[in-house]
């Protein structure tokens, strides 16, 4: 079960990073990004240290207005959030061909909720792969509520270099994930080396589509604010206009009496910034979170 309370998000922020210490952590993730002044080769080359800032900051927020999946779905009419998650990853399992007691990589997992939906569904075992010690700490929590942590495990590691044997596993998959690697061959790479020889790998990723213009200013504009988020969707109650001034100043109050730590007000300034990002990018059709695609790799050779 998620946490969905106002203490549970004042006191998660930060992750693992010391309470008094948060304010610095922004302003560094911060001087990452073009919006701020950053340059993207830095970013990269940081990749590690910022992606970690990045989620300790970020994690509580996206479970207190998210649930325990962090990715886009595409909602049918009369549909629930909940229920359009669920259907996302199904969908997902499906395409992979799942079969019970097969043993599946999510490649940049979170905090697992995708990989106990997925387990669920297709009587899989999933292990999730994350390079963030905070998230791995809450998904092991989550997968002792849920039942599943006999069957489905974390692992600690940068999916640029993943501690497994060749041909490890019978499906791999990544949802909105990949997006963080510096080198999206040297990603893919590894995931083709740990997949069994004829099985698959899916994914959900995030891409610019054919109609951005990377001379267009209003362009360059919203691909910055999207990167700011870095990955996932903003969770500001669903992007509602009231729901994020009441997200806004709950956390502005929260850091004022002291319950959340100085800096809380600053992720949610970004997030924010990033969602209408996300907003411009879909309206002016040059971005989608949620390019599906499905390789095999090769039974021989």
């Amino acid at each position: 079960m998620s946490k969905a309370g106002a203490f549970d998000l004042a006191s998660g922020v930060g992750g693992k990073i010391d309470k008094t210490e948060v304010l610095s952590a922004v302003e560094k993730y911060e001087k990452y990004h073009v919006c701020y002044g950053g340059e993207e080769e830095e970013r990269k080359a940081n990749y590690t240290d910022m992606v970690n800032k990045y989620y300790d900051l970020v994690t509580s927020f996206y479970e207190f207005g998210w649930g325990e999946s962090f990715h886009f779905a595409p909602r049918w009419k009369g549909e629930s959030l909940q229920e359009s998650i669920k259907r996302h990853e199904h969908f997902l399992a499906l395409q992979l061909g799942l079969k019970s007691g097969q043993k599946v990589l999510d490649v940049g997992c979170g905090i697992g909720g995708p990989l106990r939906e997925i387990a669920r569904f297709s009587s899989t075992s999933v292990t999730g792969l994350n390079n963030n010690e905070y998230q791995i700490t809450r998904g092991k929590e989550l997968n002792r509520f849920a039942g599943v942590d006999k069957t489905c495990n974390f692992v600690k590691a940068d999916f640029m270099k993943m501690p497994f044997p060749d041909n490890s596993f019978d499906a791999v998959y990544a949802i909105e994930a990949t997006c963080h690697a510096p080198d999206a061959y040297g990603c893919y790479k590894e995931i083709y080396r740990v997949l069994k020889p004829g099985q698959c790998f899916a994914a959900y990723e995030w891409c610019l589509t054919d109609a951005f213009d990377p001379n267009n200013q209003e362009h360059k504009k919203i691909k910055a604010e999207i990167e700011i988020g870095d990955g996932l969707p903003d969770i500001s109650f669903r992007l509602t206009s009231v729901g994020r001034f009441v997200t806004r100043n709950m956390v502005k109050a929260l850091e004022f009496v002291g319950l959340a730590p100085k800096g809380s007000q600053r992720v949610q300034d970004f997030l924010e910034k990033a969602a209408e990002g996300l907003v411009a990018g879909g309206r002016k059709e040059i971005f989608t979170p949620m390019y599906f695609f499905l390789a095999r790799k090769p039974q021989h050779g």
